[in-house]
């Protein structure tokens, strides 16, 4: 999979009111949470109600289009979830398995010119007040032993990067996939929040890949401002 980052500013970058501003690399779609989330009877459950009736209209029969309903109506507690959780931001990335140009490999191993599949989140957490650098240490704390952690002093201030593998428990019908999750700890200058940037995927393979993707991303985080943004995008 290509690296070489190409962004384009959103206008959401003049929004006064951000807490944060970020870029992700090509590849990478926002998922709508608040078009997706709408409040009840609100002119935002109306225009998503128009938006999908193409979707629900194309089904070739109403079997299908319960199955939809559902699915959609599963995602959407998903992401409710991780609403709730502090989540602020999602995205889904699909690149190119490009790294290796190999067309005999195993089904799933994820290489081969396949499709690599990741989700991307920005999520805020509440923490007592103390220096910047304190509060990166203490994000990661807690982690597994076996956690690779490294400490970085970027544009936005400290940032702790932390990197976990994990395999679910047995679940019947699901395979036992590991799953490789990157995080990027970036305390607020208000010393009051934490910005966890994350970076999951089942690529476990490609952990080098998707390390200097998350760590492009949160050197060109910032919290005061999108001049960073524009200055690394020339």
């Amino acid at each position: 999979m290509t690296t070489t980052p190409h962004f384009t500013v959103d206008d959401s970058a003049e929004d006064p009111d951000a807490d944060i501003w970020f870029a992700e690399p090509a590849g990478f779609t926002a998922v709508p949470l608040d078009a997706l989330l709408p409040a009840p009877d609100s002119s935002a459950a109306d225009d998503l109600r128009i938006a999908l009736a193409p979707f629900l209209q194309a089904a070739p029969d109403e079997a299908v289009r319960q199955r939809f309903i559902a699915q959609l109506a599963q995602g959407q507690r998903l992401l409710g979830a991780l609403k709730e959780a502090g989540t602020v931001h999602c995205s889904v990335g699909l690149h190119r398995d490009d790294v290796d140009d190999v067309d005999d490999v195993d089904e799933g191993a994820g290489t081969g010119g396949g499709p690599l599949l990741s989700f991307f989140t920005v999520s805020w957490r509440t923490t007592a007040v103390a220096p910047r650098a304190v509060t990166a240490a203490r994000a990661v704390s807690e982690l597994d032993a076996r956690a690779n952690i490294e400490y970085a002093e970027l544009p936005c201030g400290p940032v702790t990067f932390s990197e976990c593998v994990h395999t679910p428990g047995t679940v019947e019908g699901l395979p036992r996939t590991p799953l490789v999750q990157f995080r990027a700890h970036l305390p607020h200058p208000d010393c009051r929040r934490l910005a966890v940037l994350t970076l999951s995927t089942t690529a476990v393979e490609r952990c080098e890949q998707y390390r200097a993707i998350l760590r492009r991303i949160a050197t060109m985080t910032g919290f005061e401002g999108p001049g960073a943004l524009r200055t690394a995008t020339g």
